[in-house]
């Protein structure tokens, strides 16, 4: 089971500051994001595509809530990170939670013991 520390990133969603294509990139503890707000949902996942690199708050968002990187319209699931158009890459994919007292974004907690949870 994975350990996070929970980072508040807003008191609400107007604080973030999507784009027209439902994206924004933020920094928490030293890591570029990537926020993507589709169908009332938050997700977050790392800022920059596995594949070449491409900003990924650059890409769009398909029918299937994917987000399509802007270079080479790699596909990647919102939920899970996983590659679907078939290139085998993987999306770091974090946990987002809306609380009463704002938006909250979970990073693995790093430590020694880690790896026997």
């Amino acid at each position: 089971m994975k350990t996070y520390k929970w980072h508040k990133i807003a008191d609400s969603l107007e604080e973030l500051h999507f784009a027209e294509n439902g994206t924004t990139e933020i920094d928490v503890a030293g890591k570029k994001i990537c926020l993507v707000y589709n169908n009332e949902n938050i997700f977050a996942c790392t800022a920059k595509c596995p594949h070449a690199g491409g900003t990924m708050a650059n890409g769009y968002i398909d029918a299937l809530q994917n987000i399509v990187c802007p270079l080479h319209r790699y596909k990647f699931s919102l939920h899970n990170g996983h590659n679907t158009s078939g290139e085998g890459y993987y999306l770091k994919t974090y946990p987002v939670e809306l609380r009463e007292n704002g938006i909250f974004i979970g990073i693995e907690a790093a430590g020694v013991f880690n790896w026997l949870k």
